[in-house]
């Protein structure tokens, strides 16, 4: 195929079949477009759809990201993940109202040089809601390319990914750069999937090389496997008589940045000391069923622990601490597996008391 009749292929494709009802896709602006493709990172379509609408409900422009409490941000984010997500988000709205007068720059160059926007997030807030000419190579959008040129080498590596980027580019229309860039997305999310490509419906497989060898699950060539080296923490859930167990805010940068988590011991011979230094009496203790909660680059075995603790009459959490009310909880960031066992310790307790 030339690259006119690649994109007439995949236009007239979408007209037909093409996704038109997202949220994002409804009253289409670039804030919306962007943070939709910032939730979309590493995440599935069906995800994100709950948690685009809250965040649009809870904070509808830009100027009231860039003003809100960062707690709400990562509240509204919880349980999405990899949370720089959620502060880039806003350090971006805060530049743009800043430095660019609450408007998002119409060049693919500024938009890549905004925090936690790289160059595909940039073509597509530039393609789907500028309507300017830019290439994105996303997840989907990348397995599509790679199989109908039969790309070899990993496309992470940069020699790879540079002739992608080139793939992508000559066949970009000239026109409707927006439903062309919405319509590879959907392609790759809906036919040239992962695991099982329809490619008897698929637009595009006359001219897919990958399908013409018949080795249409061998692209894009995988990523060389390394073993996740394994880690273990002990999470205590210091209880009070309220009900209310004591968070700590984790520092900004690195693991969880910013979200608010339990504390981590090596074992319970660490509890005395966390216990001293917030003036608390421990009591009784009974070990939780263990979590494995698997990043990007380690996977952390956790050893919760439900304990509960008489707390001085002045002994009140300070600072980066503070008692979370399970009953009334308050609108914080917290990290998925913390979330969990928040809500462990709360059946727990409720149980203790009806027993």
């Amino acid at each position: 195929m030339t690259p006119a009749q690649f994109n007439g292929a995949v236009l007239a494709w979408y007209d037909q079949h093409g996704r038109k009802d997202l949220p994002w896709q409804q009253d289409i602006n670039p804030y919306r477009v962007w943070v939709s493709e910032i939730m979309l990172q590493q995440t599935q379509v069906s995800t994100v759809l709950g948690y685009f609408d809250r965040f649009m409900h809870a904070l509808p422009t830009v100027q009231a990201l860039a003003k809100a409490p960062e707690d709400e941000v990562l509240h509204l984010w919880t349980g999405l993940g990899y949370y720089t997500r959620a502060r880039n988000l806003q350090k971006t709205a805060q530049i743009v109202m800043a430095e660019h007068g609450g408007e998002f720059p119409r060049d693919v160059e500024q938009l890549t040089a905004l925090p936690g926007i790289g160059r595909s997030t940039a073509g597509a807030i530039a393609s789907l809601s500028m309507g300017l000419r830019a290439p994105i190579l996303d997840g989907n959008v990348k397995r599509v390319l790679a199989r109908y040129v039969a790309q070899e080498g990993y496309p992470g590596e940069p020699k790879v990914a540079k002739q992608l980027w080139q793939v992508a580019e000559c066949f970009l229309p000239d026109e409707r750069v927006n439903h062309y860039t919405q319509a590879m997305m959907d392609l790759g999310a809906t036919l040239c999937t992962r695991s099982k490509p329809s490619c008897l419906i698929c637009p595009l497989q006359s001219g897919c090389q990958a399908h013409l060898l018949g080795l249409e699950i061998r692209y894009p060539i995988a990523k060389p496997r390394k073993a996740l080296p394994q880690k273990r923490t002990l999470m205590p859930l210091l209880a009070n008589r309220d009900g209310a167990i004591l968070l700590y805010r984790r520092p900004s940068t690195g693991l969880w940045g910013g979200l608010w988590s339990l504390p981590e011991l090596d074992d319970l011979n660490a509890l005395e000391p966390l216990a001293s230094q917030h003036a608390l009496q421990l009591g009784e203790r009974r070990e939780l069923a263990g979590l494995t909660h698997t990043f990007s680059h380690f996977q952390l075995s956790i050893e919760p622990w439900l304990i509960q603790v008489e707390a001085a009459a002045l002994g009140v959490a300070e600072g980066d601490w503070l008692w979370y009310n399970l009953a009334t909880p308050p609108r914080l960031g917290l990290a998925a597996p913390v979330k969990k066992l928040l809500k462990r310790a709360a059946q727990e307790l409720n149980a203790g008391e009806t027993s």
